[in-house]
C-alpha cells in the first residue's frame, strides 16, 4: 500500500473541492495523509474520516511569529519522516514551495522545487495556461482530481442531491461581499424558495462576520417566516455546521464553502454566481444542482481588483422578471444578463447545462473539455480536430512533446465497477 500526502493549504470550499483527488487515491488503496491549515484540521477529519490530518499554520490565526515558526517546524520534522511516495501539493504560494522541499523533488506533483527553484509541474503548469481564458476552465475539483494516477469516476465523488426534509439553508455572504446577493434582493429570493417548498423551517449560515447581515435578513422577512427562521451565524463549529446543513431541501447561497459541503452532503443548491465567481471554475459538484450566473463581457473579474462598473453584474438580479425564472426554470423567462445551468456529469467530471440565458462560450468549453479528456487518457485522440491542434499549440510548453515525466503519462480510469467493489469508504 503506498502512502500519499496531499498539501492543500487554501480555505474551507477548497479543502471540500479536494474531495475527487483524496477519494481516487484512498479507493486505489493508498495510505492518505492530508496537510492543511490547522483551522482546518477538524473540518479535514469529519470530510476524510479515513486519511491521516496534519496542520500547520498557513493563514496566521493571531498567534506570534516565534509560536508559528516553531509549530511549523514540529509538523514539517514529522512530514519529512513519513517517507511518502507521492505528494499532490496542489497551492501556488510560498509556504507550498517551502513545504515541497522536504520531499524528493521526483515524488511532488503540482508545485515542487528543485534545489532551491520553484518549478511548476506539467499539470499545474497546463491548469495555469487555461485559466487565462476562465470563461472555459475546467472544474477545480477535476483539475486537482486530474492528479490522480487513476481518478475516481465523477459519480462517486458527492451523491446525486435530492430533497431531505430539512427546511431551506441561507448561506449569507461568500468571502468576497461583491460575489453576494444584496439583503434586499436575497430576501425577495428567500420569499420565493420558502413558498415554493410549502413555508419550511429556515436557517440562516455564515461565521460571525455575517451575523449582522443575518439579523438585517431576518428583519425584512414576513412574519410568518421570521418565526420558522433560525439564525445559526457564528453559532456553528465544524460538525454542528454539518449537523445543520445535512438533510436539507435546498440551499440558497453564492459560490461559498458551505455550498461545496452541501454538495458533499448531497443536499440541492441553488447558487448565485457574479462578479469574480464562475459557475464552471467552482460550481457545486454533482447531479442535481442549481446555478444562475450573472453574465457581463467583464466576467469573470478578479476579486482583488476594484470595480469600475459598480457592480452591474448583479443587476440581472433584481430584474422583476428573475423571481419568475428562478420559479418556471423557463427560457423564456430568463432577465438580460442572467443565465440558469443545472449541474450535470460526463466522463470529465461536472458540466453545467444552460437551461435559459445564452452561453455564448459552449462551443469553446467543450473543445477543452475533449483535449483534457484526451490528455487524461478518458477518451481516444482527435486528431482531426482543428481546435483540438489550436488548444495543444497553447497549453503545451515545447518540452511536454520531448519528455514524458511521470506525471503525464496516461492514466487509466477508474471503472464504475471497480468503484462499487470498494467499499470502505461507502460512508463518506
Amino acid at each position: 500500500m503506498g502512502r500519499e500526502l496531499v498539501v492543500q493549504l487554501a480555505r474551507f470550499g477548497d479543502l471540500v473541492q479536494t474531495k475527487r483527488l483524496v477519494r481516487s487515491l484512498e479507493l486505489c488503496g493508498s495510505e492518505v495523509h492530508l496537510c492543511v491549515d490547522r483551522s482546518l484540521r477538524g473540518l479535514a477529519k469529519l470530510l476524510y474520516p479515513h486519511a491521516v490530518v496534519h496542520g500547520v499554520c498557513a493563514h496566521g490565526g493571531g498567534t506570534n511569529a516565534g509560536e508559528v515558526v516553531l509549530n511549523n517546524r514540529a509538523a514539517f520534522d514529522t512530514l519529512a519522516d513519513l517517507k511518502f511516495d507521492t505528494v499532490y501539493n496542489l497551492n501556488f504560494s510560498p509556504l507550498n514551495f517551502r513545504l515541497a522541499s522536504l520531499f524528493a523533488p521526483e515524488t511532488v506533483r503540482g508545485y515542487q522545487s528543485f534545489d532551491g527553484q520553484d518549478v511548476v509541474s506539467p499539470w499545474a503548469g497546463m491548469g495555469i495556461r487555461w485559466s487565462k481564458e476562465r470563461r472555459i476552465a475546467l472544474n477545480l475539483v477535476d483539475f486537482w482530481g486530474g492528479y490522480a494516477p487513476r481518478p475516481c469516476p465523477p459519480e462517486a465523488v458527492n451523491p446525486v442531491a435530492r430533497p431531505g426534509g430539512n427546511g431551506i439553508g441561507i448561506a449569507l455572504a461568500g468571502r468576497e461581499s461583491r460575489r453576494s446577493l444584496p439583503v434586499p434582493t436575497l430576501r425577495e429570493v428567500a420569499k420565493t424558495a420558502w413558498n415554493i417548498l410549502g413555508k419550511p423551517h429556515v436557517k440562516l449560515l455564515g461565521t460571525a462576520t455575517e451575523a449582522g447581515a443575518a439579523r438585517a435578513l431576518r428583519k425584512e422577512l414576513p412574519s410568518e417566516m421570521q418565526e420558522r427562521t433560525s439564525d445559526l451565524t457564528g453559532k456553528t463549529d465544524w460538525a454542528t455546521l454539518i449537523e445543520a446543513v445535512q438533510g436539507m431541501d435546498l440551499l440558497l447561497t453564492p459560490d461559498t464553502g458551505i455550498m461545496h459541503l452541501a454538495a458533499h452532503l448531497g443536499v440541492p443548491v441553488a447558487a448565485f454566481f457574479l462578479s469574480s465567481a464562475w459557475c464552471f471554475e467552482t460550481g457545486p459538484y454533482g447531479k442535481g444542482h442549481t446555478v444562475f450566473q450573472a453574465l457581463q463581457p467583464c466576467l469573470p473579474c478578479l476579486e482583488h481588483e476594484s470595480c469600475p462598473y459598480n457592480v452591474r453584474c448583479g443587476e440581472g438580479f433584481d430584474d422583476p422578471m428573475f423571481l419568475r425564472f428562478f420559479t418556471t426554470r423557463k427560457a423564456e423567462h430568463a432577465p438580460a444578463g442572467i443565465m440558469g445551468l443545472r449541474s450535470d456529469l460526463d466522463s470529465l467530471g461536472v458540466e453545467f447545462i444552460s437551461f435559459g440565458g445564452e452561453d455564448a462560450d459552449t462551443r469553446s468549453r467543450v473543445a477543452l473539455r475533449t483535449f483534457v479528456a484526451e490528455h487524461l487518457g478518458i477518451s481516444g485522440p482527435n486528431l482531426d480536430s482543428k481546435s483540438n491542434i489550436s488548444l495543444a499549440q497553447r497549453l503545451y510548453h515545447e518540452r511536454d512533446w520531448v519528455v514524458a515525466p511521470k506525471e503525464k503519462q496516461t492514466p487509466d480510469l477508474l471503472t464504475n465497477g471497480e468503484y462499487d467493489s470498494q467499499q470502505k469508504l461507502e460512508n463518506i
